[in-house]
């Protein structure tokens, strides 16, 4: 990673000197220092918490680079990779380029999207893998250097744009972040040393042991997570960086990092300092943690005192970039978490068998809800009622979820025939809490491949051509208002759910002084609804919908559009502000 070097050398003359000052408490200005001493009290203590009703509204799109679109057909196959690997399997040439592309387009800004958030683009495996049939590394979850972003997307200075792009629409950026394995090993790829990685014994998941110091698979090399133990670079990392004639700088940063923080040179800490050297260089405004519950907890909660610390270095040094003060903020995956004691949840708690782990005092602001997907067959006021109360009243009362229809990797996404299209999405961006949109579910982009093998089935490639058709435009239009409207309002999801008449279906949501009403299977052409509770006499209000605006008369609002749903509120936006 290029750049680093002097703002780690400022941050080491700068910083060198209190770490060895007395360790400070947990939630200590942003520029404390960070050792193991200062984090080890934050993990035990029980957190209340006030979620940021910002993240617990947004919408976040989250895509795989290279199935999205292609702006630079030049990086298609690098690093010698060919085009030989199984169906879906194999690069397709979707890239950085292409994301910003979109980005200037204003694909995102239109769909009312607040953060991206990229599988990882990290420089991963060059080789392919037979486990689940002839694959490379097309999704990014197989790392070989945490320091470079992977040819086959693009350049480091092309995700410096993408970043940049993306800040200037208003648009947050959250990096996939791995610390739990390296990627396979391949005829190009060799093993990772002994004291940092392991490869037996497979993780049966039978125990929290049985999670955590495994191998996930065959064919993943587990990081020692549990080490702290001091180790040297992998012999390979040397010989490459020595090779892009960067060892020199690499070391230097490293040895910045060790001696200001404090922390021994194991595995987990080399990664802690790679992942959060972008958030330091570039201004990232967060990360998606993948495999969370597979590693120890307490390093998600060092993560992200490092990334904080990070983030607010960037922002001191540019002021006339940053979006907001918003606190670097961190979701993570939590294999079958989810709301209302979803599979193995209990409330806050993910429940191992033998050992429960509260993952939001680990450093977690929000944790993706998995249930979403399977509480999606219910129907509108029972999803919504229930996530109110459980989110407000109820036990995750004061957290962030994440909800998604569909994902990557989760074979039970809802509707994946997309036959409910239109519902769908009214369940998930209506619904209570943060919203995930995985890209194409705004096109109806086809979740099921008969050809392909697995999971690969679930990545096909977006078909941009599609959104010519009519059917196609009017399901992203769809898609699109219902953004903007909880773009404009951050009550439709961080507010109180109000079921107001079951037949049409209206409700409101509440948050302070956002009032926004949504009233579905009404009649097109003329309607009328009753207001009285929501909107105070004279208010003038917006159809987000169609656009149309009119005034509460005698507690009523009267419009006369084309469409079945009204979603209602202020028209001027509700302002953004930071915590």
């Amino acid at each position: 990673m290029f750049g680093l070097s002097a703002v780690m050398s400022a941050a080491a003359l700068s910083l060198a000197a209190c770490s060895e000052s007395e360790p400070q408490a947990p939630g200590a200005q942003a520029g404390a220092v960070s050792s193991p001493e200062t984090a080890a009290p934050a993990l035990t203590q029980v957190n209340s918490f006030s979620a940021d009703p910002f993240w617990n509204n947004a919408t976040i799109y989250f895509m795989l680079p290279d199935r999205f679109h292609n702006g630079n057909p030049d990086n298609d196959l690098s690093y010698g990779r060919k085009d030989d690997a199984a169906h879906m399997r194999g690069f397709h040439g979707g890239d950085l380029r292409g994301v910003i592309q979109k980005l200037e387009e204003g694909y995102f800004t239109d769909l009312g999207v607040d953060a991206l958030w990229m599988s990882p683009v990290i420089e991963n495996v060059h080789g392919y893998d037979e486990g689940d049939k002839r694959t490379y590394a097309f999704h990014g979850y197989w790392p070989k250097d945490w320091t470079s972003v992977d040819a086959n997307l693009g350049t480091e200075a092309e995700l410096s744009e993408l970043i940049e792009k993306a800040h200037s629409k208003g648009v947050r950026i959250l990096l996939d972040v791995i610390i739990n394995h390296t990627g396979p090993v391949t005829a190009e790829d060799p093993l990772w040393p002994s004291d940092w990685v392991r490869t037996n014994p497979q993780c049966d998941w039978s125990s929290f042991a049985q999670n955590v110091q495994c191998a996930l698979t065959d064919n993943l090399p587990d990081i020692l997570t549990e080490s702290e133990k001091p180790v040297e670079l992998p012999p390979q990392l040397i010989e490459k960086w020595q090779r892009e004639g960067r060892l020199e700088q690499e070391v230097a940063e490293l040895d910045a990092f060790f001696e200001r923080t404090g922390y021994p040179r194991a595995p987990k800490y080399y990664i802690v300092k790679w992942l959060t050297d972008w958030v330091r260089e570039y201004g990232v405004d967060g990360f998606r943690a993948d495999t969370v519950k597979h590693t120890e907890p307490e390093i998600w909660a060092v993560l992200k005192k490092e990334a904080s610390l990070a983030l607010a270095e960037w922002k001191a040094a540019n002021a006339d970039r940053k979006l907001d003060d918003r606190e670097f903020f961190m979701v993570g995956e939590v294999y079958h978490f989810g709301v209302n004691n979803f599979s193995n949840s209990d409330g806050r708690f993910y429940d191992y068998g033998d050992r429960k782990v509260d993952f939001f005092n680990y450093g977690f602001d929000s944790l993706i809800n998995m249930g979403f997907a399977a509480h999606a067959a219910q129907d509108m006021e029972s999803i919504f009622s229930q996530y109110s109360s459980i989110l407000h009243d109820g036990a995750l009362q004061g957290v962030s979820v994440l909800n998604y229809l569909g994902s990557h990797d989760d074979q039970g996404s809802f509707d994946r025939e997309r036959k409910q299209v239109k519902s769908a999405a009214l369940k998930l961006m209506l619904a209570p809490g943060a919203a995930q949109i995985y890209y194409g579910d705004e096109i109806a982009r086809p979740m099921i491949d008969d050809q392909a093998y697995g999971d690969a089935s679930m990545r096909v490639p977006m078909d941009w051509s599609s959104i010519e058709q009519s059917k196609t435009s009017e399901i992203l239009s769809h898609w699109q208002k219902l953004g903007l409207f909880r773009q404009s309002h951050l009550a439709v999801g961080a507010g109180v759910h109000q079921q107001l008449s079951a037949a049409p279906y209206v409700f409101s949501r509440t948050l302070e002084n956002d009032r926004v009403m949504v009233a579905l299977d009404m009649p097109a052409g003329e309607k009328t609804v009753d207001a009285s509770t929501v909107f105070a006499e004279g208010t003038l209000v917006k159809d987000y919908y169609s656009g149309a605006e009119a005034r509460v008369e005698n507690g009523t609002l009267k419009f006369d559009t084309g469409f079945d749903i009204l979603l209602l509120g202020s028209p001027e936006p509700q302002e953004l502000t930071t915590r």
